[in-house]
């Protein structure tokens, strides 16, 4: 007899705690990027510091969040429990932000961001870990999507409330930086209200600290290929940076400059979910190979097609690109780590791509200054090109192991 219900119908719902995370992320987002839109001129104009400070300080940040990743994924599946961990790392960035509107020099901007980069490395791998363990299977990749998309949403409208604040505030960068506090206090407000727990594992409680050989050995094969194909994905993409600077190198004003990241998240934040769905009932190397194909596009568009126009067309396809390929990559190693260890495997994964947009960025950074924007872009394109044959030769990324 035919089933009466459609799929749909017979689909689990998204869980109360996964929209919550999405609003973790979107307050977060928003006041983060509220100051990281204006952070760059802030040092440079306001502070007096170097270009050099500003690459040391994003270098610096970022690795410091890889890092802690790895034990912090690692400590939620010893402890048995995500939240507490999830509530000091979003706790951690919303108390660093009132200290980039009162740094007086360039130093304890640096500390500040420091000390949120740390929170983002301490919340990460367990929120990612979290949302596996209290969704179906069947619809990781929908839950996985509305959350990044919630994300997303929030990395363009920080930016374009950052530019409104700007024309209010007549250009005042420190009165925008005390605004974005309160988003940030919401997202805090969001994780002890919304946000359930659920254990680990069902060994969790009774295993501690500190990380064992024994536990790396048993991530598969299957898993260690995903990290191969995140990092190869990472050094295709390097830094959004570059993005900026391409857009101003094509003559976009240097106030506008937060359009380039709202252009791409506002791509990025629409397509989030549908690609979650897509990947639920497509086969994974179909949306990589079309993510890769989008990036390829959008790195030979700002390799060489000239003017503004077709920029922001590459930094739609950009987008794309995130789109189809971020959430999906969250969801297999979901489905690819031991349930009592998914948040060391976050904690490792993200570490691996961490360190691979360190290095991307700093050769990105070297081909621009040697050989100009177009050796940049394709680089990535090659690197892409390389990613797309790896995923091939290897066949299907997703495998057969399910949960």
């Amino acid at each position: 007899m035919t089933d009466p219900l459609p799929e749909a119908a017979r689909r689990p719902a998204i869980p109360r705690t996964i929209w919550a995370l999405g609003l973790v992320s979107l307050f977060m987002d928003i006041s983060s990027e509220m100051i990281h839109a204006l952070l760059p001129l802030f040092l440079t104009t306001t502070l007096g510091a170097s270009v050099v400070f500003v690459g040391i300080l994003e270098g610096v940040a970022e690795a410091t969040a890889a890092l802690v990743k790895v034990f912090s994924g690692y400590l939620s599946d010893r402890i048995g429990r995500r939240k507490p961990l999830i509530l000091i790392g979003y706790g951690m960035g919303a108390l660093s932000k009132p200290f980039f509107a009162l740094a007086a020099a360039p130093a304890p901007v640096l500390a500040a961001r420091f000390v949120d980069r740390i929170g983002k490395g301490i919340r990460g791998a367990p929120r990612d870990a979290l949302i596996a363990d209290v969704v179906a299977p069947e619809i990781r990749g929908r839950a996985y999507g509305l959350r990044q998309g919630m994300d997303t949403a929030g990395a363009f409208l920080g930016p374009l409330l950052a530019i409104a604040l700007m024309a209010l505030f007549s250009d005042n960068m420190r009165a925008v930086f005390w605004v974005a506090i309160l988003p940030g206090l919401i997202a805090v407000a969001c994780v002890l209200l919304g946000v359930e727990d659920r254990a680990a594992g069902p060994q969790a409680e009774r295993r501690a600290p500190p990380i064992r050989l024994a536990d790396i050995r048993r991530f598969g094969p299957a898993f260690w290929g995903l990290v191969l194909i995140g990092v190869l994905f990472t050094l295709a993409r390097f830094s959004e940076a570059f993005l900026v600077l391409k857009a101003h190198d094509q003559g976009l004003p240097l106030m506008l400059a937060p359009l380039v990241l709202v252009t791409m998240n506002v791509v990025y934040a629409l397509g989030a979910y549908p690609a979650g769905a897509w990947s639920d009932s497509a086969a994974p190397t179909t949306l990589l190979l079309t993510g890769l194909a989008a990036l390829l596009g959008a790195d030979l568009l700002l390799a060489f097609a000239p003017g503004l126009i077709w920029t922001f067309v590459g930094l739609g396809l950009w987008g794309v690109h995130m789109a189809l390929t971020q959430g999906l990559m969250s969801k297999l190693v979901a489905q690819h780590a031991p349930e009592t260890l998914r948040g060391s495997a976050f904690g490792l994964y993200n570490s691996a791509t961490g360190g691979a947009m360190l290095a991307a960025s700093v050769i990105a950074g070297l081909l621009w200054d040697r050989l100009g924007p177009s050796a940049t872009f394709l680089a990535g394109a090659g690197f892409a090109v390389a990613t797309a044959l790896v995923i091939v030769l290897r066949g299907r990324p997703g495998g057969a192991r399910q949960g």
